[in-house]
């Protein structure tokens, strides 16, 4: 018997390849200026995603995304590596959420949805680092979760095992479905696009687009209505150093900046 997986997916701007014109002069991101991409750990949900369903015969893989209609691109990217379909929340109103505003929505559509056994999302996301998404859609879902996870190893008679690294070493949890898992950027690597899966879903409609009306979601608990998180400002921080240094490579000058650092407690 298989699964219904959710997969929580964002499309994100590329804030690991930050030029000097990333920001716009008011602090803000200048979003024109970076790449669109998947965001990096909802990726490696997906790969445990798809693991899962090469294992157990009958599952099925839909992605949920929220953002505007670009988005779609995100869902298009889970079908080329072998998730079966996808759901885009596009709505003027779910604009400027924050994570209580964003995991509401979710919720919503997860709740339209219909009957699942397994949420999986990255712990967070590049753009915000907050990791809370997962976790607030699990409590408004009324369901348990595990975060952190590196590993699912198994779903067997409604239990779900999941490998967890930590910092102090590696945890086994497990739990009863329905779960929502987020996933560390300690688990394995996406699997690449499949050729036969590009050509057969590079052209057409990717996603199922929903709007807040379809979601039956409150307008009020949406974007920035819905959003208690208020940035007062922004600023783009420029570290300049205040003094240099310039070392020949005798073992003398390197032993001399070693004994310097551990003086004024840099190192040690």
């Amino acid at each position: 018997m298989g699964f219904k997986i959710i997969v929580l997916a964002k499309q994100v701007p590329d804030t690991r390849n930050v030029g000097k014109d990333a920001m716009k002069e008011d602090g803000t991101v200048n979003r024109a200026a970076l790449p669109a991409i998947f965001n990096p750990e909802d990726l490696l949900a997906l790969e445990q995603a798809l693991r899962l369903k090469e294992r157990y015969a009958g599952t099925t893989v839909t992605l949920l995304t929220m953002g505007p209609p670009r988005a779609e691109e995100i869902v298009r990217e889970g079908l080329f590596r072998g998730a079966d379909g996808g759901y885009l929340l596009t709505d003027r109103a779910f604009a400027g959420a924050d994570t209580l505003a964003t995991s509401y929505a979710l919720s919503t559509a997860i709740k339209k949805i219909g009957k699942f056994d397994i949420i999986l999302s990255g712990r967070q996301a590049i753009d915000g680092d907050t990791a809370q998404v997962g976790p607030q859609v699990a409590e408004k879902l009324g369901i348990p979760q595990i975060t952190y996870a590196a590993n699912v190893v198994s779903a067997e008679g409604g239990e779900i095992t999941v490998v967890r690294r930590l910092e102090g070493g590696v945890e086994v949890a497990k739990g009863k479905l329905p779960m929502l898992i987020t996933v560390s950027d300690a688990a394995p690597e996406c699997r690449p696009r499949n050729a036969k899966l590009v050509l057969r879903h590079k052209k057409g409609t990717a996603a199922t687009e929903w709007s807040a009306a379809d979601v039956d979601a409150d307008p009020q608990q949406c974007g920035l209505s819905g959003s208690p998180t208020k940035v007062k400002a922004i600023e783009s921080v420029v570290f300049q150093a205040k003094e240099s240094k310039t070392l020949d490579s005798s073992d003398q000058a390197i032993e001399e900046l070693i004994v310097e650092l551990i003086t004024n407690h840099t190192i040690g």
